[in-house]
């Protein structure tokens, strides 16, 4: 009897923790207790809808850059699932075409530079399934050192000058940037 009790209220549980769930999807972060949150960042940017869907772990006084993360190594640049990115409308990136669709948003970072990622395998755990043969655009941004620290891996979509927009990462002390422009 015990056991089917215990059944009953772990359901209960589990069906009330989906209920809740359900009343904060319009939220940023989409899941509040986590580690590792899974949220958004979007903006409209000259008619184009620019969406970031990942997992914003913390740095819980860990070392990230060159020590959680090693330096040289393909990251999905958040936790759990891959990152990916969507646009409803074409981007030209450092001057190549990025086509509208969902990305997998790879990165990897160095001291010195890092290599962004567009991958067409969005839909992937972590890096697992990540091969270099699926990249439709690669190109290397310089980290920018933060003065203050970033506690949560955090993406910013922001309209930059008449025809285009920014995609910034901030996390620890570090930040990377890319302008676009909307095609």
């Amino acid at each position: 009897m015990k056991k089917i009790l215990l059944f009953i209220l772990i359901l209960i549980g589990c069906n009330s923790a989906n209920h809740s769930h359900d009343n904060h999807k319009n939220s940023n972060s989409l899941s509040q207790g986590s580690l590792s949150p899974h949220t958004q960042a979007m903006a409209m940017v000259n008619g184009a809808h620019i969406h970031i869907d990942y997992s914003s772990p913390s740095v819980r006084n860990r070392i990230i850059f060159g020590g959680l993360l090693a330096f040289g190594e393909v990251w999905q640049s958040g936790a759990h699932n891959a990152t990916w990115i969507e646009t409803d409308y074409d981007l030209l990136i450092e001057g190549k075409k990025l086509e509208k669709g969902k990305y997998g948003f790879f990165t990897i970072p160095s001291k010195e530079e890092w290599t962004v990622i567009f991958n067409s395998n969005w839909e992937q755990h972590g890096k697992d399934e990540y091969d270099d043969k699926d990249d439709v655009l690669r190109f290397s941004v310089k980290p920018e050192e933060l003065e203050e620290s970033v506690e949560s891996l955090k993406y910013e979509v922001k309209e930059k000058g008449e025809n285009g927009g920014e995609i910034s990462l901030s996390w620890e002390k570090t930040r990377i940037s890319f302008e676009f422009k909307v095609q």
